[in-house]
């Protein structure tokens, strides 16, 4: 059946004379309505659950249950409280109209029927009932959305936990990329060839060991709000912040096709807006420039901590790596490892900047400078 298509009312008719029972029914069935019939009170009341009818007429005058105690118990069933009903009667109007309105009746037809007066009742109760059944089913779905709506609250709640968990470490779009389901969980351990930037400032030590506490925390403002922008702008992942030291990787954990270009780009970037602040800073006595070192290897990744503090990491030699590069460069400088100037292929310039002996590893490792004042190229797509 085409649930598209609205079926007849069904009208159950209860009489205990077979022939007033045809009588109705055949009226009701040539005007288009379903019909259903029961010869008894009891009866009736059984086939009110099987058939579920959308209106009752019902004979007062009935042997065992009289149509008035059929009625009141219609009405003390909560399912059925606006199921219509009609009551059918040979007896005075004046006088039984007050018993049936008490057992909760709805009309009342009387005996013999005229069949304009029964269309006439059947029609304009039907239409009621439906009216109602309209406000039933609004009234339902209502508290339907409001279910959905209470549960789309909570999740968008937890949701928004998640975003701004994860905003610790990533960029606000990644974030809601990886909750959205478009990242694989950063959090889980994992392993990935990435490229590493630490930065500092050269001069930071010896400058709070003078300055009040609050100059070092304006300083440091301007200088986290600096190259923070920096670092959501090319889409770094920020690992640390710890005072004036601050690491940044990238390719993980949405892979880029540029890493090590990007992650010169930014530095080339930090070092822009550190000079302009140290202008500043120089004004008020503050002597302090940013040393910058890059490398890339690989490391593994994922979350660090204990339960209500969990961090994300990077672990790795290119992480010691890209710290003992940044140690070694002076303020303005920039040193890369020898892997990042090979991946740079021209897109940032550089100069070799020697061998280095640096702290946990054995071997001097070639460094290179990358060329401050040099417009890099940007790539051709991101």
């Amino acid at each position: 059946m085409n649930p598209s298509v609205v079926a007849p009312a069904k009208i159950l008719v209860v009489d205990d004379v077979a022939m007033n029972v045809k009588l109705l029914a055949d009226l009701l069935v040539v005007k288009g309505y379903r019909v259903c019939s029961a010869t008894s009170g009891p009866a009736a009341l059984v086939m009110l659950a099987s058939e579920r009818p959308d209106l009752v007429l019902l004979d007062v005058m009935m042997p065992g249950m009289s149509g008035y105690e059929v009625c009141a118990a219609i009405r003390a069933d909560p399912a059925q409280a606006m199921l219509p009903v009609v009551l059918v009667t040979a007896l005075d109007p004046a006088q039984e109209r007050a018993k049936g309105l008490d057992a909760g009746a709805d009309d009342f037809l009387n005996k013999p029927v005229s069949q304009a007066e029964l269309l006439a009742r059947v029609r304009s109760l039907l239409r009621i009932k439906s009216l109602y059944d309209e406000v039933a089913r609004r009234k339902e779905e209502l508290l339907e959305l409001n279910r959905t709506l209470e549960q789309r609250v909570a999740d968008g709640v937890r949701e928004l936990e998640q975003v701004g968990r994860l905003k610790r470490f990533f960029s606000p779009q990644l974030a809601e990329l990886i909750v959205a389901g478009g990242a694989d969980d950063p959090l889980k351990s994992h392993r990935r060839e990435i490229t590493v930037v630490f930065l500092d400032l050269r001069g930071f030590t010896a400058f709070t060991e003078t300055a009040d506490p609050e100059e070092v925390m304006a300083v440091l403002g301007e200088y986290h709000a600096a190259v923070g922008r920096l670092v959501l702008e090319h889409e770094g992942t920020l690992e640390r912040f710890t005072g004036d030291g601050i690491m940044v990787f990238f390719n993980d954990p949405v892979p880029v096709a540029d890493p090590a270009p990007r992650a010169a780009r930014m530095a080339l970037a930090m070092q822009g807006e550190v000079d302009a602040l140290a202008a500043g800073w120089k004004k008020r006595g503050y002597d302090l420039l940013m040393g910058i070192g890059i490398a890339q290897g690989f490391a593994t990744i994922g979350s660090i901590g204990f339960p209500g503090r969990i961090d994300y990491g990077a672990i790795g030699t290119v992480t010691n790596l890209a710290a003992r590069l940044c140690g070694e460069a002076r303020g303005g400088e920039i040193l890369v490892s020898q892997r990042v100037q090979a991946l740079l292929d021209g897109a940032v310039a550089t100069e070799p900047a020697g061998e280095l002996a640096l702290k946990g590893f054995q071997r001097p490792v070639p460094a290179y400078r990358v060329v401050r004042g040099a417009v890099p190229s940007e790539p051709s797509s991101r």
